[in-house]
């Protein structure tokens, strides 16, 4: 017998009651995700339990790194089996690590698998996953049907010729809303790598010369207007921090000019630039109603050597733990007094900055919608049990919960929509223990629609699908 019992991480009689009745029926609205839109489109099957599990998850592979395996079979050339082994066999070391727990629910809610994966199992269950997925109901397409999806915002450059959502937009035969969210972080970051050959890509994507800041402005704004026409609902940004350093116009155009013939700047400079463009994108979405998402707070490619041998966002970020809470109140300020803020969404990957997100928020809202500022779910490595309940304890403490837009995926993964579950037991258990307290009424009708608004009907609303 395995640990997903239907009282999973239920503590208590009222979070069994609003897990069961509630929680557990509402569809999914995943508003931030990194899946690709021509495996949606092309309705992917997939080849192994490898190939779905372990393509692409540095999650994964940071855990099997801590085991002690050669890199060459966690991300190189190594048999599937073998690298599936390795994951079962640390697997058991992970006890208190979300990932034990998202491993069995994806076992139990996709592949029927009850039991434990360990190094003993794991024969049989990559032989089960394997047959599994040769049926004709594990294509990615009945897979996010499979798990009440309605909708998918992905992550995608603004150069992107966005075919796959064109295609996938007139496809009338799946029901599921795949929608194009702008990234634009490439045109952003000018001190690092490849920005002067990037801008030349988005001159040709948007068809306009770029000489100067002005025609960046134009360009990214140009692709914006495609975006939307596509259904876009969101933007995000990844940002290593918050810039928040005005300058004069003429200032800024110089920093860009110096760095498109071939010079560097100084970070400080950089950071004048970027605060340029970030102004002129926040204006542009707040025009368009569409939501700016800031995840911030990660140190990159910490590894340099292991950077050279296998590229980013292979497992080797870290929290970062630069301040720059002053930043983010400037930027935030800077557009409200031009009343151009839009609906915002906060997230920093260290903790620690918890209340200081909460408490900005509060400084923020506005009468277009409840909630317009929003403290994001609990990001990357804080989507553990405790990082979860220590961002909704701290929203519950300093804003309001009710009005909170629940969970994303932020996966890779087509079996990553049990962090959702994951997420809503969690949410009910915490919230019933508040109610068994006494610190909360005992009233069903309230809690039972409290409880459906934040896992569905709140980021509905809020992305307006």
């Amino acid at each position: 017998m395995g640990i997903i019992t239907d009282n999973f991480m239920l503590k208590n009689e009222t979070a069994r009651l609003l897990y069961h009745r509630y929680a557990e029926k509402m569809p999914i609205i995943d508003y931030h995700c990194h899946i690709s839109p021509q495996d949606i489109y092309e309705d992917r099957k997939f080849d192994n339990i490898t190939q779905i599990w372990l393509g692409g998850d540095h999650y994964k592979w940071r855990l099997i790194r801590s085991d002690g395996i050669s890199e060459d079979e966690i991300t190189g050339d190594a048999d599937p089996f073998v690298k599936f082994k390795h994951f079962a066999a640390m697997l058991p070391k992970a006890i208190g690590n979300p990932m034990y727990h998202w491993t069995h629910l994806e076992l139990k809610r996709y592949f029927d698998y009850d039991g434990i994966l360990d190094e003993d199992t794991a024969a049989e269950v990559y032989a089960l996953c394997n047959k599994r997925l040769q049926q004709p109901d594990m294509t990615v397409r009945n897979l996010i049907k499979k798990s009440n999806v309605k909708m998918i915002g992905t992550t995608d450059d603004p150069i992107d010729s966005l075919e796959w959502h064109i295609k996938l937009r007139e496809d009338q035969s799946f029901p599921v809303a795949v929608l194009p969210s702008f990234r634009p972080d490439k045109a952003v970051n000018i001190e690092k790598a490849g920005f002067a050959e990037y801008i030349i890509k988005l001159s040709a994507a948007a068809g306009i010369e770029i000489n100067g800041i002005e025609d960046v402005k134009k360009a990214l704004s140009n692709r914006l207007d495609f975006f939307c026409e596509l259904g876009c609902r969101a933007t995000d940004h990844g940002l290593d921090y918050v810039v928040y350093s005005p300058a004069a116009d003429a200032a800024v155009e110089k920093i860009f000019q110096t760095v498109m013939n071939g010079g560097t700047v100084p970070q400080e400079e950089a950071d004048r630039y970027k605060t340029a463009i970030m102004l002129h994108l926040g204006k542009e979405y707040a025009k368009r109603g569409i939501v700016m998402q800031l995840h911030y707070g990660a140190q990159r490619n910490t590894n340099a050597n292991m950077f050279d041998r296998l590229g980013p966002d292979t497992g080797f970020d870290c929290i970062s733990t630069k301040n720059c809470g002053e930043n983010i109140v400037g930027f935030l300020d800077a557009l409200e007094r031009q009343n151009a803020l839009p609906k915002t969404i906060l997230y920093s990957l260290n903790p620690q900055d918890n209340e200081l997100l909460d408490t900005i928020i509060g400084c923020f809202q506005g009468t277009e919608t409840a909630g317009k500022l929003q403290h994001g779910a609990a990001w990357w490595f804080n989507d553990t049990r405790s990082g979860m309940e220590a961002q909704v304890k701290s929203l519950a403490n300093l804003s309001l919960l009710g009005n909170f837009i629940g969970m994303l995926t932020d996966s890779r993964s087509f079996l990553s929509y049990t962090r959702h579950e994951y997420f809503r037991r969690i949410l009910c258990s915490l919230i019933g223990e508040w109610v068994e307290e006494g610190e909360y009424p005992n009233d069903e009708k309230r809690l039972g629609k409290m409880i459906e608004d934040l896992c569905f009907h709140n980021a509905k609303r809020y992305f307006g699908i």
